[in-house]
């Protein structure tokens, strides 16, 4: 885990396939990233109609800009997953993916069915926050 986050539980609520809060100490450098959304480099959508196959596109892209900034995947705060279903089972598939990928460094996360997202043929995308060291 990086040593900016800090993830935080308890045994006072309900127990979650995820921690309930995250910190990073004073001094850290908090980055925003962009919703990372099933993109192609040429800008066709990936895996048109496979939700699952979506978060998994989205996830590699959420990488490539965490790199960009200087963090990796034990650098975020928290996310937010963006599923364009009223499908529990879609929901569910997505988030399946993205806790697969997190593994031990379960941070903070919405999952959330919406109605429609940004691109055609778009079903997921996956917004974070995190935060390095100085």
């Amino acid at each position: 885990m990086s040593p900016a986050v800090r993830l935080i539980r308890s045994d006072q609520l309900a127990p979650a396939p995820y921690a309930y809060a995250a910190t990073a100490p004073s001094g850290s450098r908090v980055i925003q990233l962009a919703g990372a959304c099933p993109l192609h480099s040429d800008g066709t959508i990936a895996a048109v109609g496979d939700v699952a196959g979506q978060a998994r596109k989205c996830l590699t892209n959420l990488e490539i800009a965490l790199a960009a900034a200087g963090a990796e995947l034990t650098d975020v705060l928290s996310t937010r997953v963006l599923v364009a279903t009223t499908d529990r089972a879609e929901l569910v598939a997505a988030w399946d993916v993205v806790a697969a990928h997190f593994g031990t460094h379960d941070v903070p996360s919405t999952l959330v069915g919406v109605a429609v997202l940004g691109y055609p043929d778009q079903l997921v995308e996956i917004e974070a926050v995190a935060a390095v060291a100085g």
